[in-house]
Parts: structure tokens; sequence; C-alpha cells
């Protein structure tokens, strides 16, 4: 990780013995290693105890993966095509039983040697009342010897493509030990000798070396736990590294001012008192909008949470100040619903709104844009329509930006540049982000959480039914719209098969037409193929009561907010995600009547469904249902679109490590804390390093 890292480290792999440059290409697109250095990176994800060899009549029906010394008396390749398989004879000096691989036969054919001790790796499978061994690892007895095989034994990942090609975990553990003998002498240390103190772990060097060739489990822990923090160190480094760029060393405006409008606002239109998280919130960002440097700030709250109280208020900050504020929206339903609710909530208050969309006519659009450089216009709410070069602002104060994931950082860098100084920056999300996550997905922003509901509102009932219950389902839809309630019954939608998702929903409309039939019961439906017009009219319709049930795919996911909507019914919900399943239950429960979801699925299904499903019946908690959903899905797929430029992680996890990150954030906290450019000679290390990450990492808040 130096500065001037030595050849070695970052030569191709093509050039390692034994793998020249057709394993070399599967390395990089099966495992994207490139260099002996990423090599050594591909760390075990567990051990396996070697110490112990058994004979060949040891086996039983319970036997797992076994060790046996002994030697291969006979191979050949039986079969043609894809029916070939190479047959190999094993014998321990005892007895014999066959050896087989059913892919990639031809190469090992000319890997295996006869008549010389072999040390054999795999689980015994019992194939017509005889024992074999498919696909073992296969090792001369001299070699296993000559590296101290015994003891414990690393076990890398590997694909079924490099397996073929004898990169199994073996295969691959042979490679790293010629690499590792190549560049031990250059690795550099990259913590200082107070860290590696503190945390009693150990040098660079020692743990590489440890990790793969551990002799005792703990051995492998301290040298895994070195490893990864390090890994975890420098991308908290990194991330808080940028956050200083943007925000100590980025000049903003200030607003001192709680002036006239935020006053009026608070004292005579709030519509309920402030909940204690925006009350503690609203603080967090009236100290940020003070300090004459750029505010760059995340706000999470779950659905409900009163995200949009909180926008219209720092608006009226910036109003107050006299600077402008645009609100931006990845929709244009969530833009006009946004625009709705900011008319409703100022009354007859004197601030200027309009609201600019793809849809608004070229007419219409002119003086919008002139109001929005003459300053006329106070507040502007939009979607992508916002960051076109013709938007230009008078005195633009206060960014935010709805639904983060939806937009990425170099078009959120857009709308920083329409202002002669970088607007303050608000980023909201209603997906609730795992602590690990938001540490590395959003560490470059400083975070503030709504973790309150406003009071009055109901705790969403979630229960569990089978297409078995269904009858008892539509009695119960019956009854709520008895009740003068409203339904959405929601289809999911998985753009690979949007031909069989079309299907599914119009078969159900079909079906719950004739179970809720005219003119006693209305039923509109939205899906996505649908022109955008026809899509609003119908939303619009059931918003206003025309329509008593509302049949979709996860359009609806953000969309408009119908209080009167109390229950939603989930089909085929063991083919949804649980962020996904949280947001849409969120479409209920946003007035004073008690609310259901129910999660309808077929009689049988996967255990990791089965895991959704009862955590979403468990807990309304979007922050509980967050964390699961990256136990099981990973963080990957938790952050969808990458927006920070955060580099992937070779060695830790952060779900697994979140101890280690949390270690690692103070830490890196601590020390830019203590000396903010890493001048101090106990940092140069440090620097060194960090220096050699963020050169030719973009900086978004720089870009025009």
């Amino acid at each position: 990780m130096s500065n001037n890292q030595p050849n070695s480290l970052t030569t191709s792999i093509a050039y390692l013995k034994g793998v020249g440059p057709k394993r070399a290409e599967l390395l990089q697109t099966e495992l994207g290693i490139f260099t002996f250095y990423d090599l050594i990176q591909h760390l075990p994800f567990r051990y396996e105890d070697r110490s112990k060899f058994h004979s060949i009549e040891d086996i039983t029906a319970d036997s797992t993966a076994i060790q046996l010394k002994g030697k291969i008396t006979s191979k050949k390749i039986v079969g043609v095509g894809r029916q070939s398989r190479l047959l190999a004879t094993f014998f321990d000096g005892n007895h014999s039983l066959e050896l087989v691989w059913f892919k990639g036969g031809k190469w090992m054919m000319n890997q295996l040697p006869l008549d010389i001790q072999v040390v054999i790796y795999g689980k015994p499978v019992n194939y017509k009342g005889k024992w074999n061994i498919p696909h073992p690892e296969v090792e001369r007895a001299d070699k296993y010897e000559q590296r101290e095989g015994g003891g414990l034994h690393p076990v890398y990942s590997s694909t079924e493509k490099l397996t073929s090609r004898g990169l199994h975990s073996s295969g691959l553990g042979r490679l790293i030990r010629l690499a590792w003998f190549e560049v031990k002498r250059e690795v550099d240390e990259t913590l200082s000798d107070e860290m590696l103190e503190k945390l009693q772990i150990p040098g660079r060097t020692e743990a590489f070396e440890k990790v793969h060739a551990p002799k005792t489990p703990q051995e492998a822990d301290r040298a895994l736990k070195r490893l990864r923090f390090e890994e975890l160190l420098y991308l908290q480094l990194t991330l808080l590294k940028q956050k200083q760029s943007v925000t100590v060393n980025l000049e903003g405006v200030r607003f001192e001012n709680v002036g006239e409008k935020f006053n009026f606002f608070y004292k005579k239109n709030l519509p309920f008192e402030l909940t204690g998280a925006q009350k503690r919130v609203m603080k967090e960002i009236r100290v940020d909008l003070n300090t004459g440097w750029h505010m760059n700030r995340l706000l999470q709250g779950d659905v409900g949470s009163g995200k949009t109280i909180i926008a219209l208020m720092t608006a009226l900050l910036a109003i107050d100040n006299g600077y402008q504020a645009c609100i931006m929206a990845p929709t244009e339903i969530l833009a006009q619903q946004h625009f709705n609710g900011i008319i409703d909530l100022l009354g007859q208050m004197q601030v200027r709104v309009k609201l600019l969309t793809g849809s608004v006519t070229k007419a219409a659009r002119r003086p919008i844009l002139e109001g929005l450089e003459s300053g006329e216009v106070d507040i502007i709410i939009g979607t992508h329509a916002l960051i076109e070069p013709a938007v230009k602002f008078s005195n633009l104060g206060l960014a935010v930006i709805d639904e983060q994931h939806k937009f990425g950082v170099a078009q959120r860098s857009k709308l920083w540049a329409k202002a002669s100084i970088s607007p303050h920056v608000l980023v909201m999300t209603a997906t609730p982000i795992p602590r690990t996550l938001a540490m590395t997905a959003y560490g470059d922003l400083d975070c503030s959480v709504l973790d309150e509901l406003p009071p009055g509102r109901k705790e969403i009932k979630t229960v569990h039914r089978t297409d078995s219950n269904r009858l008892a389902v539509h009695n119960f839809i019956e009854k709520q719209i008895l009740e003068g309630r409203q339904i959405y019954v929601v289809y999911p939608l998985i753009e690979e098969s949007a031909t069989l998702d079309h299907k599914d929903l119009m078969d159900g409309y079909k079906s719950l037409t004739r179970r809720f039939p005219l003119p006693k019961f209305r039923i509109g439906v939205v899906h996505g193929r649908m022109k955008p017009e026809d899509k609003e009219i119908e939303m619009q319709r059931f918003a206003k009561g025309v329509t008593q049930i509302l049949v979709a795919t996860t359009v609806i996911e953000v969309g408009v907010n119908v209080p009167n909507a109390s229950l939603m019914v989930i089909e085929s919900a063991e083919r949804f995600g649980l962020s996904q399943m949280h947001q849409l239950r969120g479409r209920v429960g946003r007035g004073a009547d008690q609310s259901y979801c129910v999660l309808m699925t077929k009689d049988e299904f996967s255990n990791e469904a089965r895991r959704r499903l009862e955590t979403m019946c468990r807990t309304n908690d979007g922050f509980e249902i967050a964390e699961v959903d990256m136990e099981i899905r990973g963080p990957g797929d938790v952050m969808g679109t990458q927006q920070s430029g955060v580099p992937d992680l070779q060695m830790a996890d952060i779900m697994r490590d979140r101890d280690l990150m949390a270690t690692a954030r103070y830490m890196a906290g601590q020390i830019l804390e203590e000396d903010p450019q890493l001048t101090q000679l106990k940092h140069q290390i440090l620097k060194i390093n960090l220096d050699r990450i963020l050169e030719g990492r973009p900086n978004w808040s720089r870009i025009s």
C-alpha cells in the first residue's frame, strides 16, 4: 500500500509460475485478481483441521470431508463429450476407492501423479454400494510436508470455472504461497507502532504470513483482525477526509437569522407538536447552517416520520436569510406530492413556491425560470429537470435531495454548481440504513435520524396469509370498504419477466372485479406499461376516493399520500425484498385509523422468504428491518446504485466486522481531530498511503 509500491506487488498474475494467460484471464473475470498483491489479499473464508489422517475402512455414512494418504494407481477418462469424466483409483495401502472428476477431467488427467505418495481431501459419497470421492483435492505428499500442511488448512472461495482449471481451494492456496514467496520482502507496514500496540495486532508482513498459514486458530484470528482493521481504517480516513474537504474546507453561506417566516410557520401553521426526534434534528441543522461552512447532512427517517416538515422548515430558514431553496425528487409523482404538501402546510403565507418537472409545458416553464433567476421564486420543487443548464438561480442557499438512493453524487454536484458559494445540502431517505452501512455509503455526510413517529400514528398490524386463506382476506377487504376505507393490492414487478408480471397483475385485477363488482365497488389499476398521464389519472382517482381498491405494481412504492387507505395487500410477498415490502407498507397508516398489511404467499416458499415474512410481521422498525435485510442480501444489494465512490472491500465485511468498523471510525476521527493534515511524524505512514488512495478520486463538491 505504500506510495512507491515495488514492482512485484503490481506484477500481472499472468507472470506467476503455474498461471499463464488463460488462467490469468479466469482469475481476473471470476475473482477480480489482476496482480500478485490482489492474490495475497484473497483471504481464506474458513480453516479446516487437517492434522488427522483417516483410512478408507474408517469411512461411514456419517463421514464429512476426510484426509487420506496413499497412491493413485490408475487413471482414465471414460465417456465422450458432456458425458466424459475422469476416474482414478486411490490405494491407501490396505483398501482402494474411486476418485471422480465430472468437470475439468482432461486437465486433471495431466496433473495426477501415478504411484507416488499423495494426500487427498474430499467428502466420500456412496454410489451403488461403493465409496468414491468426487472432485477431491490432490497434493503430492512431499509438497504437503514441505509446507507443514498439517494442522489448520486455509479454505479459499473459488468458482466452478476456476475449479475446472485446477484452481479449487487447494490450487489457489498453491498460487498464493508462490506469490507470497515473491512479494513478502516488499510488503510495507501501513499502521503505526502505537496502533499495533493499542490493538494488540501483528505487523503487516506477519499478518499475511499467518493468515495464509496459521498454526493455531488464535494466530488466524489475530492476522485476520489486523488486515480487516487496516482496510476499514483507511476507508474511514478516506471518507472523513472527503467530509473534511466538503464541510470544514468548503465555505458555506451562513443562515444567522431565525426570521419572520420560520417563526410564523412554527407558531401558527405547524399542524402538530414536533416530535422529540424532529426537534433534535432541527437543532443539528441550525447549528450546521450557522457555522459558515458547508452543510452536507443525511436525514434518515422511516416512512411517515415527518421528513417533509424538516425540509420545509430548513427552506424557510434559507428564505429568512435572503436565499432560495430547491427540493429535488426522483419522480414527478413524488415531486407533485411534495409540492401539494408544502402548499397545504404554508397556507396563506407569502412564500412563492413553484413546481418544475419534465411535463411542465414550454410556455409554463418560461416564467418559472425567469422567477428563479430574478429571485421572485423562493422554493422550487422538481425532478431531474432542476439540474438542466437552463435552470439558473438568483441566490440558491439550500438544496434538499429526496430519496437519495435514486440520485448519484455527480447529479447532486450539478445542483451545487448553480450557486457562487456551494449551497447547503440536506439529503433525505425513507430507506433506513444500518449504522454500519451508513458509515460507508454515506461516510462523507453527517447523519441525523428521525426515529419517532408523529403522535396519533398507530402501528400497522402485519399478518402473513397463504392462498388457502384468500376467501377470509377478501371478506376482510369488503369489511374495510364498508367502513369507508380504501385498499391497495400490489403485485411484484421483476423486469426480466415483465410479461409474466403484467399477466399476474391483470389476472389479479379480473379476479378482484368478479369478487367486488360494479356498481357497489370501484377498482382502479396502475402498472408500468401505462402512459404517465393515464397512471397519474388513476392514482388521483384513488387519492380523491373515487376508487376503493387500487391494483398496482410497485410503481406506488413512492407515490401519492392517501390517509384514507388503511389496508395494503402484497401479493406473492415471497418475491419481494424486505426493504421494498417495508416501503409498500408505509403507503398505509397515514391517517388516524388502524391500518393493516397482509402478506399473501403461495403455500410453500424458501426459508429465506420465511425469514423476511416473519421479520415484517414482528416489527415496524425500519432500522431493524434494514439490519435483517443486510444480513440476508449483503450490503451491495442494500446500497443499490453506488453513491459515494466507496471502494469495494477486499478483506473486511461491514456486517460481520461491524464492531471493528466502529473502532476504525473512532480511531480515524481521533487521528484527524488531533492532526487534520496528518503532518505529525507518527502519522507519516498514514499520510503516504492515504494520499495514494485519494489520488485520482473525484471530489464531487468541486465539479461544476
